[in-house]
């Protein structure tokens, strides 16, 4: 499923925020994608390194990195998707301040569970959460245009946003534990990062 747009409103002001940090996402991925592994390991987040007081500056710079296109394509879709709304209401500064705090919490719990990680930790998932929860609390029952795949059969539909978010969340619990299995398997292999790594 991949979400386009709110049917039941539109933001009454020009997402600006959300245009920037859509357009920093991407010029960081394609710093990712020219200076390769050495770049990701620099900027990526380490629990270990972090609960020592160390690279702490990472905590931020990984929340603007992505381990593939897939994961960035997708994280980006459902920012545009639900981040012009929560915009509008927040206000810009309140927004991005909201954005930038949702993904340092997110890291930071992750600290908290794995401590002693040496795992390269990215990715957008814990702010652009955050934002969808935001949307989910102020417009639970708006209708979300969505592209929708049955097989062959693609089409457009309108689907509540309670339940849109709902199946995101799902999906991300899903790829944290397929994560952790490949992990344990031999790891992943993205964008030439680390064998092993984790994505958010």
């Amino acid at each position: 499923m991949i979400p386009l747009s709110d049917s039941d409103r539109r933001p009454l002001h020009f997402p600006i925020i959300t245009v920037l940090i859509i357009g920093v996402n991407a010029i960081i991925f394609i710093l990712e994608l020219i200076n390769g592994e050495a770049f990701i390991i620099r900027w990526s987040f380490i629990p270990s390194e972090i609960a020592l007081g160390r690279n702490l500056v990472t905590i931020l710079t990984a929340i603007f990195m992505h381990g593939g296109w897939l994961h960035i394509v997708g994280n980006m879709i459902y920012l545009w998707a639900f981040g012009p709304e929560v915009e509008d209401v927040m206000g810009r500064v309140r927004y991005l301040v909201f954005y930038l705090l949702g993904g340092l919490v997110a890291s930071l719990a992750q600290v908290a569970i794995n401590p002693s990680s040496t795992v390269p930790s990215l990715g957008a998932s814990g702010s652009i959460a955050a934002v969808m929860g935001a949307f989910l609390i102020m417009f639970p029952h708006d209708r979300i245009r969505t592209v929708v795949f049955l097989g062959w059969f693609v089409t457009i539909t309108f689907i509540p946003a309670i339940i849109l978010i709902g199946l995101w969340f799902l999906i991300q619990l899903f790829s944290e534990v397929g994560a952790v299995v490949q992990k344990q398997t031999g790891g992943l292999n993205m964008v030439k990062i680390p064998s092993s790594y984790t994505g958010k």
